[in-house]
């Protein structure tokens, strides 16, 4: 096997570790250079289809304040916010703005050059950046991807998929990849490990996710030996276009800023039904809005329910969502005249790895950034666009925290040794349908650990969840990046489940029949590996 040294390896190539890669680059002295890890193509990502925006308290805005943002993020959190995280990320918006800018990141301005501010669900006031209209992550990424190729001390590996974290005594040496093109391993030591891998929207039927998102951090991690927290929390969108894209596997998003513009929920008939459920109907936070909208779909027997932005007029439309108008048009659904059909579908994560507003987690050395880590910022349920804005907050904090330490490296291999010899040792082909295995996770998932739960979906998860374990029976070592994809799925599954589980209540995301109340009291749920088996922290 071959193996390598860098002073900092970033897995992960969306916007928490394209800004990490950077502004390591920018802050640090690093002697042995960074790696940038992707098991796709460089920037392709969640980030990357993220529509609505970028929240920006801006000190330029009369309107608003970091009181305000904080007081919207809270409410939308569920209890489980924390105040000190929300503050620090909403204070520090209008910096991080500045830095991106000069990165070559830009943002729509009105005519006298000022940036055009929007407002979306659970937002108090236009705070909302925006860029190419509906296509704010995508530009970001784009102008990332830009400064990262141009950058020579960032190396970059593409269609490489980390598949284990080399760590001994709590202290993280660097990682095992596997080249996917080439069939081969690496054996990767790093001072810092950074993971910025993104959520796991495809363990589930429906998703707005891309095909990669297959929760492979939370796999990481959870092998590691890290702490996790908040895992039962998975945010639904409520508005995915109701038609699936068979190449991506993915529904495509419908952004909530629609809704912001004024676009209306409806039946075919156009008859509007959010009046119902909520007094801020569309402007409700999203897990309201999504189980409404499942709620209407299994009374009506409909697949889907409508958004009618028609009163929003032609002009804004087309100027403010043309990627959303285009996608429609494909399926020949012209938004200025025609009702769109929507239904939700699996879009962010709100757990991950347990980390701190500096990165750090359990783990001395490795670092989690962007969805794939639980700061506390988002609580039981993500406040529209905070998330842009918590993956370049922390990647700076992250790198600025860093500029401190010694990133030289001594010699790690003897103490791998054992690991190593592992992937050098041949393996065949796994007898299973890996593609039928997947679909099944997927439609286990939606159908029982879903928009609503109980403990019986939740034990029948979990018994079909283990049946595919034993069928698939690969924990460790698999044959190429479909099977780790499935290895991955499984584990991660398992940890949703496990502690939907053990809430017994409805909080934010996490809504259970069985439990329909909150508790008195609000705790996050933590859980690590221990001696091999899942352990709950507390």
């Amino acid at each position: 096997m071959r193996n390598s040294k860098y002073s900092a390896v970033v897995i992960g190539s969306g916007i928490a570790g394209l800004y990490s890669a950077l502004k390591l680059e920018q802050q640090l002295d690093l002697p042995d250079g960074i790696l940038l890890i992707t098991k796709s193509n460089l920037g392709e990502s969640n980030s990357y289809y993220a529509q609505g925006g970028m929240v920006a308290v801006l000190k330029s805005n009369e309107n608003d304040s970091v009181e305000s943002h904080v007081a919207d993020t809270l409410k939308a959190g569920a209890g489980l916010s924390e105040l000190n995280t929300v503050k620090f990320i909403s204070e520090n918006s209008d910096k991080v703005v500045k830095d991106l800018l000069t990165f070559g990141v830009e943002f729509d301005r009105d005519e006298n050059g000022n940036f055009t501010l929007t407002k979306e669900a659970a937002h108090s006031v236009n705070r909302i950046l925006h860029s190419g209209g509906d296509a704010t992550g995508r530009e970001i990424e784009i102008a990332l991807c830009e400064a990262v190729k141009k950058n020579k001390n960032i190396k970059i590996y593409e269609n490489t998929l980390a598949v284990e974290l080399l760590v001994k005594d709590n202290e993280c040496d660097g990682v095992i990849v596997f080249d996917e093109d080439k069939k081969e391993y690496e054996a990767v030591y790093s001072k810092v490990l950074i993971l910025a891998t993104g959520g796991l929207g495809q363990i589930y039927k429906y998703t707005t996710n891309p095909i990669g998102a297959t929760g492979d951090g939370f796999a990481l991690a959870y092998n590691a030996g890290a702490i996790l927290q908040d895992m039962e929390f998975v945010q639904f969108h409520p508005t995915a276009l109701a038609f699936d894209d068979e190449k991506n596997h993915n529904r495509f998003l419908i952004s909530e800023a629609v809704r912001g513009e004024g676009a209306k929920l409806c039946d075919e008939f156009g008859t509007e039904f959010m009046f119902k459920y909520h007094e801020k109907r569309e402007l409700a936070p999203r897990d309201i809005v999504a189980r409404s909208i499942y709620c209407e779909m299994n009374n009506t027997g409909e697949p889907n329910v409508y958004l009618n932005a028609t009163g929003i007029g032609s002009e804004k439309l087309m100027k403010r969502f043309p990627t959303i108008a285009k996608k429609c048009m494909e399926h020949n659904i012209d938004i200025t005249k025609d009702l769109i059909p929507v239904a939700p579908a699996a879009h962010y994560y709100m757990g991950g790895v347990k980390t701190n507003l500096k990165g750090e987690t359990s783990i001395n050395g490795l670092y989690a950034i962007g969805e794939v880590s639980s700061t506390g910022l988002h609580g039981g349920n993500r406040l529209a666009s905070n998330s842009l804005l918590e993956c370049v907050v922390c990647a700076y904090e992250t790198a600025d925290f860093l500029k401190k330490s010694d990133l030289t490296l001594s010699d790690k291999y003897a103490e791998y040794k054992n690991i190593i010899e592992k992937y050098d040792e041949n393996i065949s082909k796994s007898d299973c349908d890996i593609d039928s295995l997947k679909a099944k996770v997927k439609d286990v998932m939606w159908t029982n650990v879903g928009i609503f739960r109980n403990e019986q979906t939740l034990k029948t998860a979990l018994d079909e969840i283990n049946k595919i374990s034993l069928k698939f029976n690969r924990t460790d070592k698999c044959f190429n990046q479909n099977e780790y994809e499935l290895r991955d799925m499984l584990i991660v599954a398992k940890l949703i489940i496990e502690s939907a589980l053990r809430r017994k209540e409805s909080r934010g995301a996490h809504y259970r029949v069985d439990y329909l109340d909150k508790n008195e009291t609000c705790e996050h749920s933590t859980l690590t590996k221990k001696e091999g088996e899942l352990s709950f922290v507390k």
